[in-house]
């Protein structure tokens, strides 16, 4: 995902250095003791409400280290606590100061992790800093006065810690902050305060130059190939996002088409693939607050000048290229990429819900009826508009790692209705997941998907042979 200068500290970390949300996975031995059996029970019976469906593979057991001080020691307090420990730590809402350990043994393995600070979402502790954050659903971790405080030292600093600051967007950025942790998350802003804007205005003027050379020309001058793609664009732009009244602006779609066409001629190894317009719009939304304020909905593009607009277009055509630059693949021709991540999570179902990945494949439903475009789109058109920049923080944060990431969060995002999706035949299976019920959705059920996702990570991406057919 990273490409130029800024992008090589911290872009392919998530896989190395990042303990906050890896957890250390090594050989343990399972005790069949007739207490464990019971343990394992009770865990399960309290986590299947939460997570609706069968999601863990194998036993699991889990013990916590806990030693507050002032808390009555007595069996019943340690037994509701015990009961209750992993909802805890999967809940958006709960958060906890006091240092604990979880452990999952997990078919003989045991993963660790001290605090789980990925998967945890912590409640506003007070007054939110900004209209944008005091607009975020409540539970949504980056309103967190303290956290709030963290990015903001980051982001002051005159050298920004590249991983630090991918450790906390992981878990959501302050919508305010969001687009200055953006373009450095996707190093095209410089982790150096004193180059920062200067670079920034250079980039910003290329842009303007190759729109000035690519679309801003004659129609005559323009090839077949590039006319049928402009044409192309030009039909997608207004379907995009259709149940967003912003983008149905005139100008916003103009501003769209540019930011495609210009980028589709600059990168004519893929060209302009359908799907490419709904990975702009985040940036768009997120380059524009900005400038804009209030509800994005009571938004006009017409009140920029022509100057803000094209810094907007500027910032959006260089981020979706540090973006596409990390899954080249998924857009050329045939999109390999993305087929090899459709079947990664046909595994992956296959390992986590073996009865849902047998019922779909008796009903004779492939993955690639519905999981292409899941992958294609990033998941930006099956989950409700406001929720998708949060998803996006952790996309960003992931960095190179995002599309082997992805396939966690889709296998998640699946099997929150594994037991709906049991009960349905075919026709009826390929219509319920080609309009999911998400509409109603809050970053409650967002971060359900996101900390399952993480958990299946950490259980299985560095034991692949669970995965093997």
């Amino acid at each position: 995902m990273r490409s130029g200068a800024g992008a090589g500290e911290g872009a392919g970390d998530g896989g190395n250095g990042d303990e906050g949300r890896r957890r250390e996975i090594h050989a343990g031995s399972s005790s069949g003791s007739p207490n464990l059996e019971w343990r394992f029970n009770q865990t399960l019976k309290s986590v299947q409400g939460l997570l609706k469906g069968r999601t863990f593979p194998g036993k699991v057991m889990l013990t916590r280290k806990y030693e507050p001080s002032n808390v009555s020691t007595s069996h019943e307090h340690s037994e509701e606590f015990e009961k209750s420990t992993f909802e805890n730590d999967l809940d958006p809402s709960y958060h906890s100061d006091n240092s604990s350990e979880v452990e999952f043994q997990i078919s003989g393995n045991t993963v660790r992790n001290s605090s789980l600070q990925k998967s945890q979402s912590i409640p506003p502790k007070g007054k939110c800093l900004s209209p944008d954050a005091q607009q975020s659903v409540s539970g949504a971790r980056a309103t967190d006065s303290a956290r709030v405080a963290k990015f903001t030292k980051e982001l002051s600093a005159n050298s920004v810690v590249l991983e630090k600051l991918r450790e906390l967007a992981w878990s959501g950025a302050p919508p305010y902050m969001r687009p200055n942790v953006w373009r450095l998350l996707l190093g095209y802003a410089s982790p150096n305060s004193d180059r920062r804007e200067g670079a920034l205005r250079r980039k910003r003027l290329e842009y303007l130059d190759c729109v000035s050379q690519y679309y801003e020309i004659p129609q005559s001058e323009r090839s077949d190939d590039e006319i049928n793609m402009l044409r192309q664009i030009a039909i997608d732009c207004p379907r995009t996002v259709p149940d967003v009244t912003f983008f149905q602006q005139e100008q916003v779609q103009k501003s769209l088409e540019r930011i495609l066409y210009t980028w589709a001629i600059r990168h004519p190894a893929s060209g302009y693939v359908q799907g490419i317009n709904d990975l702009v719009t985040p940036f768009l939304i997120v380059f524009l607050s900005e400038y804009l304020d209030g509800n994005m909905e009571n938004w006009s593009i017409s009140d920029l000048s022509g100057e803000v607009i094209s810094c907007v277009e500027a910032d959006c055509y260089w981020c979706l290229s540090k973006l596409l630059d990390g899954m080249q693949d998924h857009y050329t021709f045939a999109q390999p990429g993305i087929q090899r991540l459709v079947f990664k999570l046909k595994e992956l179902v296959r390992r986590i819900d073996e009865p849902v990945s047998r019922h779909m494949e008796e009903q004779g439903l492939e993955f690639l009826q519905f999981a292409f475009r899941w992958f294609n789109c990033l998941l930006n058109r099956e989950i409700p508009f406001h929720l998708v920049t949060r998803l996006w923080d952790t996309y960003l944060a992931e960095g190179d790692s995002l599309p082997d990431f992805l396939v966690y969060i889709c296998a998640s995002f699946l099997l929150t209705w594994s037991d709906k999706l049991q009960k349905l035949e075919f026709q009826e299976m390929v219509m319920f997941l080609q309009h999911l019920p998400t509409e109603n959705w809050t970053h409650h059920e967002l971060e359900m998907v996101l900390s399952r996702a993480y958990m299946w990570h950490a259980m299985f991406n560095r034991s692949p042979s669970h995965l093997a057919s």
